[in-house]
């Protein structure tokens, strides 16, 4: 398992308060004093800064005290912010083998499905990042068409704008496409030790089936008490609240 402390290219800074509070977490973490590196973590979160170091980093410290929930959600939360970190992706794979449960993912198709495939490559502000460097090629290119008297070069600036001007557009489109795919999906992570997913939303309904912490679900609906929710494999039920939390 990568144990590695991201303390360089931060993607988010941290304030002057932040900075010195994740180094020092860092260093107590080096000295393999996780709980009082974890009570550093969680206050720099509470202060609002994030990042996917802190994450990362808190999700490591989570997983050397075998605090399987703890460590799942920190390691989700970081790749909430960068999908294709593959430290996090990789830690996140320990943690998972430490789970009881091992709910495999219905395959799903069609192209819908394909699309988001393909945008979840990126965070969709990197998407809108590259479409914005498209606009600046469509910028200039456009001045070379304008101010170029030569026939044939101002052909090929007009056909670099206009296809330039394409791909803008259609990152704009991908970046918003994406920016929905990640605001309509709504994960959690199961903290209780033992959860039953019942089939309505009331304590006498009969179980769907049992799950443990660290599970993975994705939140549909809520109702009192319960949340209606949709394990990796399809199955869907209904549990308490209380016996998860939710990414975002």
């Amino acid at each position: 398992m990568k144990v590695l402390l991201l303390n360089t290219l931060v993607l988010i800074p941290f304030f002057l308060f932040g900075q010195t509070s994740f180094d020092k977490a860092n260093e107590l973490y080096k000295q393999d004093k996780f709980e009082d590196a974890i009570q550093v973590y969680e206050q720099i979160l509470e202060s609002g800064q994030h990042s996917v170091e802190l994450y990362f980093n808190l999700g490591n410290a989570y997983y050397k005290l075998n605090k399987i929930a703890s460590s799942v959600y920190n390691y989700e939360k970081a790749l909430l912010l960068q999908p294709n970190n593959s430290d996090v992706k990789n830690n996140l794979k320990f943690a998972q083998n430490m789970m009881i449960d091992e709910i495999k993912e219905v395959p799903k198709v069609g192209f819908s499905n394909w699309l988001g495939g393909f945008t979840s490559v990126y965070h969709y502000d990197i998407w809108a990042k590259i479409a914005i460097g498209f606009s600046f090629l469509v910028l200039l290119s456009f001045i070379g068409y304008y101010f170029i008297p030569k026939i044939g070069i101002k052909r090929i600036f007009f056909g670099l704008t206009v296809l330039f001007l394409v791909c803008s557009l259609l990152l704009i489109l991908i970046s918003s496409f994406e920016k929905n795919q990640i605001e309509f999906d709504n994960p959690a992570i199961v903290f209780s030790e033992k959860v039953s997913v019942k089939g309505e939303p009331k304590t006498s309904s009969s179980n769907v089936q049992i799950i443990h912490e660290g599970t993975k679900v994705y939140i549909l609906d809520s109702v009192d008490d319960y949340y209606k929710i949709e394990l990796l494999n399809g199955t869907i039920g209904w549990i308490l609240k209380s016996d998860v939390k939710p990414l975002k």
